[in-house]
């Protein structure tokens, strides 16, 4: 079995994890998310069943989300066990049981805003209200829930736990603080920081509860996504380039310094067990295999 990571992180390598029905396969996998059982969800792109659920060995167990669910992007699962899904094909974020049962529903689903792009991670013309292709959806401590509307928008837009919007931030950019260009996911961590992966822009930054700037990490590379553990370590998501698909996994402390990081398959979505085993998805049309899906088994 392969081996990645180095020094306190370092993990047995399980490629090509999960084992689908007979006759299926996975499409353009975009997220990935484990609940308080243990049970893994992966969402796709491009066919259906939009969401797939595994056991921890990656055994099959179920599948949800037709008819609801058009082009699913990453998901988050609280503590709770409530699931969040950004559906950027839709313009909605969704707020869900773990089999599929629609809990909440925010943006006027189909109807883009009008932000003047029309390709993804084009040109934002101009920042505009919920959503041109959301990235993310995850709750905060308070209740309230934060969206990153990234691949035609500019933004990152506040609700209350009743889905009432409270405000939105952020604009198109390439410098200063709180512009952004292609805002691809976010984490609120226990102490209520928001960490955007401004993706197009290099860095992560760091906002309060309100929207006010508070730091950045410039020392990344196109961040994708980012995963924060129970004991506030930092997994992210980065590729290397857009040209060669290669990409990393870098552990990191809160400041963003570098602990760990080693090279991994292309990269969509990160996710973290308990038992600190990362989940790494991806998946990009035209390429001879659409579906990535692996795991790192943490050494102890």
């Amino acid at each position: 079995m392969p081996t990645a990571g180095n020094g306190e992180y370092r993990y047995d390598v399980i490629e090509d994890w999960g084992k689908t029905p007979s006759g299926w396969g996975l499409g353009v996998v975009t997220g990935v998310a484990v609940d308080s059982q243990e049970r893994v969800y992966i969402c796709q792109q491009q066919q259906d069943p939009p969401v797939m659920v595994f056991d921890r060995d990656g055994n099959y167990l179920r599948s949800w989300g037709t008819g609801l669910i058009k082009e699913p992007h990453t998901i988050y699962i609280g503590p709770d066990d409530v699931l969040y899904l950004a559906d950027r094909g839709d313009h909605v974020a969704l707020k869900l049981t773990l089999d599929g049962q629609l809990l909440l529903e925010l943006g006027n689903r189909g109807t883009p805003s009008d932000t003047g792009c029309t390709e993804d991670e084009g040109v934002v013309l101009r920042a505009a209200g919920p959503f041109n292709r959301p990235t993310r959806m995850s709750p905060s401590p308070s209740g309230d829930l934060y969206v990153s509307d990234g691949y035609r928008n500019s933004r990152v837009h506040r609700f209350s736990a009743h889905g009432g919007l409270v405000a939105s931030w952020g604009e198109p950019g390439t410098n200063a603080p709180g512009q952004f260009y292609s805002p691809h996911s976010l984490w609120i961590d226990q102490d209520g920081l928001i960490y955007v992966c401004d993706r197009k822009n290099n860095r992560v930054q760091t906002f309060s509860m309100t929207g006010q700037f508070t730091d950045q990490w410039p020392n990344v590379s196109l961040p994708t996504d980012l995963h924060i553990d129970h004991s506030g370590i930092i997994y992210l998501a980065e590729r290397q380039d857009n040209e060669t698909l290669k990409n990393w996994i870098t552990v990191r402390d809160r400041a963003g310094q570098v602990l760990s990081r080693w090279d991994t398959p292309r990269s969509h979505q990160i996710w973290v067990d308990r038992h600190g085993d990362i989940y790494l998805v991806s998946g990009l049309l035209g390429l001879p295999e659409n579906g990535v899906a692996t795991k790192y088994v943490r050494m102890h």
